[in-house]
């Protein structure tokens, strides 16, 4: 049966990154990069299709787990029968070759331990051939290899095409693995030292998360969310993956399944703002400068998602072999919602970049005509119906948040002339777009009988992205409507504590049969439009639900099913993980710890 989501942990390194179960098997990794095929995909079928497992002989899941303090590796320990072991897990920053190290302890007693290791290449579809050489296991298929070696050497054999290994530590005694990847047409990776990286990666954790000035309540899991935004990102372009894995379902057993494993724009401004508010300006600095790379080209041909290094073509595709988390498929790779309008974007760029000058960022030479670039194509298409901001796959509305964003745009811009002097622009004309938006809005987006706006014009359906209208200054938070929206949301919206998305209850909606859990992310934007409109103890009370669904270390899929307990959603999600900071930052950032 398969595990939930909740019980899996991350290790990563940056570039890639591996989800740890609580029974010590390594169930997905992408090598070399998050994009890249897995080759450990049992989390999306079975251990035939990939996986690592280290545990005590006939165990099943760990006593205990953790993150070290600060830091992004995890030890997991086993009582048994015969004694106590602790199995650390690492991916440490690369120089070259992307490296997992997995560190076997012994804490009491005279344990045997085993590890079985079955690589399946291209989403778990490709047996590899495994050969000896140089003191290493390595396996090779088409243009991959893996190359695996212990420190000391462990009595380790080959079967049903599987890797394994078997060895006895008492206390004080470890033995180290270290699997490497390599192109298949290279020689011999170089070799890291296990035990000093992880040394390093300790003391590199630590020292970064001891740059957070946020020093508030719930520190701890500000911290931890952090770390995970840093762990998901790309570190030689500075992209900021929505999250590690693929068609971890929204729906157990349902068709809405997504591939998360590349960077959003409608994650910009919030995941910037939670960036430098926390105090980490060069890793803002690297997502601004990604975000530029990105757009840059005609202003009708921007995509609302891109690859890590800022790739266009991201193709979806299915794995028909691979029957899917607790049988939800299809499993998809790539995302076809790259080629939908979705007019908000234009606004969070644009929105991200005002963010940034304010903050005092360095300012590139090409910024202001990236703006006005994406301006003068806004100003007519604003106009247009898009797929909103949700990329449901039924047909094109009027919504009602990506003509807010619009609005944002142009607020942006209009602020920017008005402040700078030095800056050339249609002053004019977009101020005139900026008033025009919003007498439209108000117009056909609100519902006057129930006192809210409506998820897109001549609607009576809700959407949780309303909750950002005070936020982008739309209307002030006391303005009645923003009121009675907040109030319809919770009403009409709300499950147990929580907010869904939008109403799924018919295929027409989004193009899509089935339902889906409450969205965190939204949860988080609730507690933000409570607090803002004077309902701090309501809104402190949601927080730290909210933080209650956070799985035993600290992360947070895309959603969660309040009736069964459970999260649902790619995993970790970085738009839950921006929201946890940001809201925290909010309810708290005045306050002393304690």
């Amino acid at each position: 049966m398969h595990r939930r989501i909740e019980d899996y942990a991350l290790i990563g390194d940056e570039q890639t990154a591996a989800l740890v179960g609580r029974d010590g098997s390594i169930d997905w990794l992408c090598l070399p990069r998050f994009d890249s095929p897995a080759c450990f995909a049992a989390l999306l079928g079975d251990e035939e299709n990939g996986r690592w497992r280290i545990a005590p002989e006939g165990a099943d899941e760990c006593t205990r787990r953790a993150y070290r303090p600060d830091s992004l590796v995890l030890d997991t320990e086993w009582e048994t029968s015969e004694g106590a072991v602790r199995v650390t897990d690492l991916m440490p920053q690369r120089d070259g070759a992307p490296d997992v190290v997995r560190i076997v302890e012994g804490l009491s007693g005279r344990v045997t331990v085993r590890s079985t290791l079955v690589l399946r290449f291209d989403y778990g579809s490709v047996v590899p051939w495994v050969r000896k050489a140089h003191g290493h296991r390595v396996a090779v298929a088409g243009p991959d290899s893996v190359w695996l070696r212990s420190e000391p050497s462990v009595r380790t054999w080959g079967k049903d095409f599987r890797t394994h290994s078997e060895f006895t530590v008492e206390e004080g005694e470890s033995v180290a693995f270290v699997l490497t990847w390599h192109p298949s047409h290279r020689p011999r990776p170089a070799l890291i030292d296990p035990y000093e990286a992880l040394e390093h990666s300790l003391h590199d954790w630590q020292a970064w998360a001891g740059r957070c000035r946020y020093d508030g309540p719930h520190r701890d899991v500000v911290v931890r969310s952090l770390i995970t935004l840093k762990a998901l990102t790309y570190a030689p372009t500075g992209g900021i993956v929505a999250a590690a894995t693929t068609s971890l379902p929204e729906e157990l057993g349902g068709v809405r399944n997504w591939d998360y494993r590349y960077c959003w724009l409608r994650d910009s401004t919030l995941t910037l703002g939670a960036l430098l508010a926390a105090g980490y300006l060069e890793e803002a600095e690297a997502w601004r400068d990604w975000l530029l790379r990105a757009v840059a080209g005609a202003p009708a041909d921007l995509q609302i998602m891109y690859g890590l290094s800022g790739e266009r073509r991201l193709t979806e595709f299915e794995l028909p072999w691979l029957p899917g988390f607790g049988g939800s498929a299809p499993v998809r790779i790539g995302n076809d919602a790259v080629r939908q309008l979705q007019l908000d974007v234009y606004g969070e760029v644009i929105d991200s970049l005002s963010l940034a000058w304010q903050a005092g960022l360095p300012m590139k030479p090409h910024m202001w005509r990236v703006q006005c670039a994406l301006m003068d194509f806004l100003t007519t298409a604003w106009r247009q119906p898009d797929e909103g901001l949700w990329e449901v796959r039924g047909p094109r509305r009027h919504f009602v948040h990506s003509k807010i964003m619009a609005w944002v745009a142009a607020d942006r811009a209009v602020r920017a002339l008005e402040e700078d002097s030095g800056l050339d622009g249609d002053l004019d004309g977009w101020r005139a777009m900026r008033d025009e938006v919003h007498r439209e809005v108000c117009e056909k987006g609100y519902d006057p009988e129930r006192n809210t706006f409506t998820q897109s014009y001549g609607s009576r359906e809700l959407d949780a992205s309303l909750l950002l209208i005070p936020r982008t200054g739309f209307l002030p938070p006391d303005d009645p409507r923003v009121l009675g929206t907040i109030d319809a949301i919770q009403e009409e919206l709300g499950h147990s504590g929580f907010v869904r998305r939008y109403s799924t209850d018919g295929a027409e909606v989004d193009g899509l049969p089935g339902v889906e859990g409450t969205f965190l992310a939204c949860s988080f934007w609730l507690a933000d439009a409570l607090y803002l409109t004077g309902r701090r103890k309501e809104a402190r009370e949601l927080f730290r639900r909210l933080l209650s669904t956070a799985n035993d270390v600290g992360l947070l899929a895309e959603e969660y099913d309040p009736v069964a307990g459970r999260q649902l959603g790619n995993f970790p999600q970085a738009f839950s993980h921006i929201g946890l900071v940001n809201t925290a930052l909010a309810l708290y950032e005045d306050e002393e710890a304690g």
